[in-house]
């Protein structure tokens, strides 16, 4: 039976091994029709994710700063200001927070994660009923993400998709010692991505893609890649102010609300 790769059915050939967290052998593969690159069946997880966020993870606080202002600016010039979000693999829920702070109806999702900064605002506490799902830096840690993704959105409603991951570009992916988004001291990453591999998802999934550099949208509306390009790029600087005065930050709101269910459980 042939290896066959989980977004586009096409043939996948060994590539190259590497050594991870010094211990573990392990071989890739890589899909000769979409560019998909994943390791062999990842029996380490365990080991992985014994710490959902790593000691390495040290841009954590400026890469979710970094991607709150960007993506404020894409859901209000793009998407729905009053609509529901969900982050998934929100983490500590930092983003979920800033989004928030910012004015935008954010909730999160983590099953390796507990949230840090926002507790009152997972999942459960609202309608499956959302304009879009947010995934940043999750897709490299996807077994099946075709099916994970159709599973993210089919979840909750969405419309649209919006991720981040690094890509790797040409034919062949770098060999291991040459990109550090391999990730070989954590072993989290397995799965890693080239253009094609996001149009073959898209083609799958009845998306139109749009992508610029790390940040990527699989929505069912077509999104201008020239505004794309704007409204991620230093502009973004500029737009945040204005969006944040412009939307109702939730700050205060959220804090009288957590209140009010606390005394609510308190009073049962």
């Amino acid at each position: 039976m042939l290896d066959l790769c989980p977004v586009c059915l096409g043939e996948r050939r060994p590539c190259f091994r590497a050594t991870l967290l010094a211990r573990y052998d392990v071989e890739y593969f890589l899909c000769e029709r979409c560019g998909l690159l994943q390791t062999e069946s990842p029996y380490w997880l365990a080991d992985a994710y014994e710490r959902a966020i790593t000691d390495e993870g040290t841009g954590l606080a400026t890469r979710n700063i970094e991607i709150a202002r960007k993506l404020a600016c894409l859901l209000y010039f793009c998407f729905d200001r009053g609509g529901l979000y969900l982050d998934m693999a929100g983490g500590y829920g930092m983003l979920t927070r800033l989004m928030r702070d910012t004015g935008f109806d954010f909730y999160w999702s983590d099953q390796y994660c507990q949230t840090l900064f926002d507790r009152g605002f997972r999942l459960m506490h609202v309608k499956p009923l959302f304009t879009a799902v947010t995934a940043f830096e999750v897709l490299e840690h996807i077994v099946d993400p075709l099916r994970t993704v159709q599973e993210w959105m089919n979840e909750v409603q969405a419309s649209a998709l919006i991720f981040s991951t690094e890509l790797y570009w040409g034919q062949q992916p770098p060999q291991p010692g040459t990109w550090d988004y391999y990730a070989l001291s954590t072993v989290q990453h397995i799965s890693f991505y080239n253009r094609r591999t996001l149009q073959a998802l898209a083609g799958k999934l009845s998306l139109c893609l749009c992508s610029t550099g790390t940040l990527h949208i699989l929505s069912r509306q077509r999104i201008s890649p020239v505004l794309f390009n704007l409204l991620t790029s230093r502009l973004s600087h500029l737009l945040a102010p204005f969006i944040r005065r412009a939307m109702h930050p939730k700050t205060l709101d959220d804090s009288r609300l957590i209140s009010t269910r606390r005394l609510s459980l308190g009073s049962r």
